[in-house]
């Protein structure tokens, strides 16, 4: 390998956690986002070093523009989709989306903000991830979208308020929550679910918890998210009696949150609020489920 060619690859790899972390936020998808960053090396690759000032801008401009470009098909896709929509789950114990060491941080990559800014224009979208995850300033912002200041700092204000305005997106975080309470608590609802104790199990969840499933219409699962203690404390034990009960059962963080994983057919994310679990997301859709369980197999 040449040292132009070294050069070229190591200024690409050098940004790559960033790239990835921009389009994951964007797209919702693991795998679309590796697709991304793929095409944006492409582009890198053939691209004249002469006229790149800032290899970082230019890259993460490039992956932005490929991202919106994706969006426009992907909101088509989900139009079709079969049952709710989750975010593809990723570990995000060893750093794959960038550091989560507060509150804000692990929420502005949860799978209730991600399902949220689905609903988000695409532009809207990207504004507000540039913005809030990434710190970009608004002017940084207008350089990669290719627009004007002042129209990036409303598109932020209106994309921030939806954001806030939408019940789904949960409560603002207002602390860094300890792993250690988190694997305590897990292990506790685990118990309580697999034993069959209903009584404990729904004193562990808030009286509006809720529980949504993807399968995608390729799995069985709930078409329709389950509300209520009692609703969701019935639901769990007889999917977990029926579907996984013979499984073996892992704790790690997904999303920035707690989770278990269940062999290679479930990934359930737990959230907790005021030390109950308030809600509780499910994936099984198995096309979903490749990313995180090939980081399992190299973890």
């Amino acid at each position: 390998m040449d040292t132009q060619v070294a050069a070229t690859v190591a200024d690409f790899e050098e940004h790559r956690p960033r790239m990835f972390g921009i389009a994951y936020r964007m797209l919702g998808s693991a795998a679309e986002a590796e697709d991304t960053v793929q095409d944006a090396w492409l582009r890198w690759s053939s691209a004249d070093r002469a006229e790149i000032e800032r290899p970082g801008a230019w890259l993460a401009k490039a992956v932005t523009r490929l991202c919106l470009n994706r969006l426009d098909s992907a909101r088509a896709r989900r139009e079709t989709y079969v049952g709710p929509w989750l975010p593809e789950p990723v570990l995000t114990g060893g750093g794959a989306l960038g550091p989560l060491d507060s509150a804000e941080q692990r929420d502005g990559v949860s799978m209730a903000l991600l399902v949220v800014l689905e609903r988000l224009t695409p532009v809207e979208r990207a504004v507000y991830v540039l913005r809030e995850a990434f710190a970009y300033g608004h002017r940084e912002i207008a350089d990669l979208l290719d627009l004007s200041e002042a129209n990036c700092r409303q598109l932020y204000r209106r994309a921030a308020a939806r954001v806030t305005a939408d019940p789904a997106a949960g409560p603002k975080p207002r602390f860094a929550p300890d792993p250690a309470q988190w694997q305590g608590l897990v292990e506790t609802f685990l118990a309580a679910a697999r034993s069959g104790d209903l009584a404990r199990l729904e004193s562990l969840l808030a009286a509006d918890a809720r529980y949504v499933a993807d399968g995608g219409g390729i799995v069985s699962a709930a078409r329709r998210p389950i509300l209520g203690r009692e609703n969701v404390a019935r639901f769990l034990l007889g999917a977990l009696e029926r579907y996984v009960a013979d499984l073996p059962v892992s704790s790690t963080e997904v999303n920035g949150a707690p989770a278990l994983v269940f062999g290679e057919v479930a990934v359930l994310v737990v959230e907790f609020e005021n030390g109950l679990v308030s809600g509780l997301r499910t994936v099984l859709n198995p096309e979903k489920l490749e990313f995180l369980l090939r980081q399992l197999s190299h973890s």
